[in-house]
């Protein structure tokens, strides 16, 4: 039990440290001009489909009839809801700030436990939540809204992504108590798709087929890595371990991505951007690692 947990805790990691390249790779792809959000999230969810599709001929189940309302509620939150805000949010802000917010997640998550399963909050969650929402609201705040960067806009289409999957997080828990992970990620991409479909549609046909093979490369990366491996990672990483646990790793996603940015000259981190991050992490050690409570 104690090494599926700690293989658990390691391919969280491995999502997350994906996570946090995917930033930088997928901004070069839109702001090139090759692909727009809504065709590239499209791309990005018929490949992984693809993908799980034929993964699943190798560990075939049935669901039932009862669980596919949840499928469906996990493919909306976790595919629909999630990549187009996600993608949209990151055209218009840029990477830190992106990386920054979605570390509000385990926050969220506490909050929706509350209201949905009925978790109580202690009073350092409480002081947690306060903490990192008032470092979000501040990034929100302080980003200038131009033509070029989108500013609010994109801040909190960001900050919604990550209600989303503290949402999907808390959805899909059930479900891997029932089924393969292949088996829960092959419906709900299916799902997913049905909601992409009508957004990416139009946007697929402006797509600049003539790009350079490091672009080809990186779209290659986001659905074989970000989309199909990630998925995979975090859930199971969710069959094992809380949501709480699973998303109170996202903290790492601001460092790595913050790194990676200010590394390759792409972006300078500001103090603001430094203060609000300690803000969000204290927030989110109030919240996580105070709560051994699993749910189930």
């Amino acid at each position: 039990m104690k090494q599926k947990i700690f293989y658990a805790h390691l391919a969280i990691f491995g999502a997350n440290l994906i996570y946090a390249i995917n930033y930088g790779f997928a901004k070069d792809v839109m702001n090139g001009g090759y692909v727009s959000p809504f065709a590239f999230i499209l791309l990005r969810v018929v490949g992984a489909n693809i993908l799980f599709w034929i993964t699943s001929l190798f560990y075939y189940e049935k669901i039932s009839r009862a669980d596919i309302k949840r499928f469906l509620l996990c493919g909306f939150f976790g595919v629909t809801a999630n990549q187009l805000m996600f993608f949209k949010g990151l055209e218009l802000t840029s990477t830190i700030h992106a990386s920054i917010i979605m570390v509000t997640s385990p926050i969220i998550v506490s909050v929706l436990s509350m209201f949905i399963l009925k978790e109580k909050l202690k009073l350092l969650k409480v002081v947690g939540i306060i903490i990192g929402l008032v470092g979000a609201v501040t990034i929100i705040m302080e980003n200038p809204s131009t033509a070029l960067n989108g500013g609010v806009k994109g801040d909190i289409l960001i900050f919604l992504n990550a209600t989303s999957y503290g949402l999907y997080l808390i959805l899909v828990k059930p479900l891997m108590s029932k089924y393969s992970p292949i088996t829960v990620l092959k419906w709900i991409f299916t799902f997913g798709l049905i909601g992409v479909i009508p957004f990416g549609f139009l946007e697929i046909q402006l797509i600049n087929w003539e790009m350079s093979s490091e672009i080809v490369l990186k779209i290659g990366f986001v659905i074989l890595f970000t989309t199909y491996f990630c998925y995979l990672l975090n859930i199971y990483g969710v069959k094992h371990v809380s949501p709480t646990v699973v998303s109170t790793y996202i903290y790492l996603q601001p460092l790595l991505a913050s790194f990676i940015a200010v590394l390759s000259g792409k972006e300078e981190l500001e103090t603001k951007g430094i203060i609000c991050s300690i803000l969000i992490f204290v927030g989110v050690y109030f919240v996580g690692f105070n709560s051994e409570k699993k749910i189930k």
